[in-house]
């Protein structure tokens, strides 16, 4: 039983938290689900939908019931909480705690039919979107429009647990959704290289979302050594690599305005930049990765109290502290081999950002915390970041 420790502890609150409401919850973008924006007028003028969007998710209050939005069910939600079974799964550490092995394997098998049941239908395979409509700055997403970004994160989730299981299955419903990167995404060329759109609905040049494709494709072909999806993930990756700025960031996208770095998006890259490395045995792109990964640690941490680390959002300034942010440092810490680095900044989050109920808060500013709960883009991707670093020092100190 993993009495006293705290990152177990954290992950048994939390999980409970998140099984009691059925993986069901707010979301910082959903404040167009509310009613309001059925009517003839605000349910078409961008502008004032965005504006509104923005207001409701940086409320400081949350204001979601006054306005009739129920918690929703999110495909990503349910995804990274199968990522985070998973690593539990992998820690064999379960015997004896409430998470038991069997209820682990339960809760992904339930998960994955949800998964199958919500995703998006009349595409070439599998993919998923969000369960709201939101606006974006260059786009407008109905509810369910399916993107690399959600398919990408889910996809991944799969394949950790189908390294653990190896349920032939599991593999053919990541396969499917490699269909939808390759025949229904559109490719911005670059000479010889190209980057995926966002998605199959528009041209943006998102560099995270392009390296979730790469990195589905990575993973397929580790299983089923496709030459053909080996030689398109490396054309993609070769896009992202070649835009790498100078001192190792990365912009969010191209030519288009959104030229800052910030914490996860980093965090996302450097990842499948890894996964694509460790899957296809490609190391022409180890020095990229390096770099990216020097300035991700020179340029997102600061020490705090107690000898734990506080994640930054963006690279040039401290607030605000945010859970996307706090649970993709832990994420890429420990998948770096940095598990003190990432033991600090998980300690960091459980000491300031979690509730005596288990969940974890949006976001911290200088003078005021958002304390609100929301399921995706905090109390999941927490539940996965802290599983993994359970798993990591279980591996590191020969007990997995």
């Amino acid at each position: 039983m993993q009495t006293g420790n705290p990152v177990f502890e954290a992950i048994s609150s939390l999980e409970k938290y998140i099984s009691h409401s059925n993986f069901r919850g707010y979301d910082p973008y959903d404040g167009l689900t509310s009613p309001l924006f059925r009517l003839p007028v605000l349910k078409s003028n961008r502008t004032f939908r965005f504006i509104s969007q923005q207001l409701i998710r940086k409320s400081p209050f949350n204001i979601r019931p006054l306005l009739g939005i129920k918690k929703g069910y999110n495909p990503v939600t349910l995804g990274l909480c199968i990522q985070a079974y998973s690593y539990l799964l992998k820690s064999g550490r379960l015997q004896g705690t409430r998470i038991s092995a069997d209820y682990a394997e339960s809760r992904i098998n339930f998960l994955t039919q949800e998964l199958l049941k919500l995703s998006s239908k009349g595409f070439s395979g599998y993919c998923w979107g969000y369960d709201f409509d939101w606006e974006a700055r260059y786009a407008s997403n109905p509810a369910y429009t399916p993107t690399i970004v959600a398919t990408g994160i889910i996809t991944n989730a799969l394949f950790e647990y189908y390294r653990f299981s190896k349920d032939k299955n599991i593999f053919a419903i990541i396969e499917s959704s490699g269909e939808f990167a390759t025949k229904d995404l559109k490719k911005s060329f670059d000479g010889g290289t190209f980057c995926y759109s966002y998605s199959p609905f528009d041209s943006q040049r998102v560099y995270n979302a392009s390296m979730k494709a790469v990195r589905l494709l990575s993973q397929i072909f580790s299983v089923n050594g496709s030459k053909e999806i080996a030689d398109e993930a490396k054309k993609a990756a070769a896009y992202v690599a070649e835009n790498q700025n100078k001192d190792g960031s990365w912009a969010y996208s191209k030519s288009d305005g959104r030229d800052w770095a910030d914490n996860f998006h980093t965090g996302y890259i450097l990842d499948c930049f890894d996964e694509y490395i460790r899957n296809t045995g490609d190391n022409e792109y180890s020095d990229i990765l390096q770099k990216g990964y020097q300035f991700y640690t020179d340029r997102f941490f600061r020490k705090a109290k107690n000898e734990t680390l506080m994640p930054k959002y963006y690279s040039n300034r401290l607030y605000p502290m945010d859970s996307t942010s706090l649970s993709q440092s832990v994420l890429t810490l420990a998948r770096f081999g940095d598990t003190g680095k990432a033991s600090m900044t998980a300690r960091w989050g459980i000491e300031n950002m979690s509730d005596k109920k288990g969940y974890f808060y949006y976001r911290a500013g200088r003078f005021r915390k958002q304390k609100i709960s929301f399921m995706r883009w905090s109390n999941a991707w927490m539940f996965a970041a802290l599983s993994f670093l359970f798993l990591k020092i279980q591996e590191e100190t020969g007990k997995a």
